[in-house]
């Protein structure tokens, strides 16, 4: 039986500065020949750094992301940088959604939708972040409220099966709490969301990540679900001791 691709995505936020960045992307670079083919490895760093870090971790095969786009490519849009300049820059994926974007920014649903079709407009892989808040999941709407944030951002794409679009489950409550969801229902979710997306019908090569308060402590738990591709990890990323133990967790399940 064909192994499945493990994507270990990091989105190091604003965890790491400038020079920190470029630090720890050159330590990174030096170890990461220790790790599989099979284990796609993605970093988002913070933008200045984006460019140099790229340079670093593209040599050996690491791959970098935006952590967040504009949608147009070019105006009078202050603070913004658009996934056309990402991509010259030389972004092949962007995070888009992400739930502190969601509710610290107050991105909405049609934004999101906005920098979606950017991103695939680019010729870049999205990675569509979904979850629901404590008190939606106390209330019971959770299951829901991932349905409503999928079909908004893809209802009607018009697309091809070759197309990877990535999406990850970041329940809200989880994201930098050290609440982690657990690794059973986290793979409940993630068998809901592949089970809206098919209802879909959309032409594209769907990878479904788990993200929340992920560590070198709880990786396993999650990279052994079925329905679970990968992890987008936090906190724990911006770490190199950690994010070297989980890159090396992954490392030993790949080769089971």
């Amino acid at each position: 039986m064909k192994k499945k691709q493990i994507y270990i995505f990091a989105n190091w936020k604003m965890y790491l500065d400038y020079d920190e960045s470029n630090i720890f992307a050159n330590r990174f670079s030096n170890v990461v020949k220790e790790i599989s083919k099979e284990i796609n490895v993605v970093v988002f760093p913070e933008a200045l750094s984006l460019y140099t870090v790229g340079q670093v971790l593209g040599d050996v095969g690491v791959g970098v992301g935006a952590q967040n786009v504009y949608w147009l490519d070019k105006g009078g849009y202050t603070g913004e940088i658009s996934a056309k300049m990402y991509k010259d820059a030389g972004c092949k994926y962007s995070l888009v959604g992400h739930s502190e974007r969601r509710h610290i920014f107050n991105e909405t649903n049609q934004e999101v939708r906005k920098k979606l079709e950017a991103i695939l407009s680019k010729k870049m892989i999205p990675v569509l972040c979904v979850g629901e808040t404590a008190k939606e999941r106390k209330t019971g709407k959770a299951d829901k409220i991932i349905e409503i944030q999928l079909r908004s951002a893809l209802s009607g794409l018009t697309l091809n099966a070759k197309k990877e679009i990535i999406i990850a489950y970041e329940p809200v409550w989880a994201i930098g709490t050290g609440q982690a969801c657990d690794a059973d229902e986290a793979e409940r979710m993630h068998a809901l969301i592949a089970k809206i997306v098919k209802k879909m019908a959309i032409k594209a090569n769907f990878k479904i990540l788990y993200g929340g308060s992920v560590d070198s402590g709880n990786v396993s738990a999650y990279l052994i679900k079925k329905t679970i591709n990968g992890v987008l990890v936090g906190g724990a990323s911006a770490k190199f001791e950690s994010w070297y133990k989980i890159l090396k967790t992954a490392e030993k399940l790949n080769k089971k």
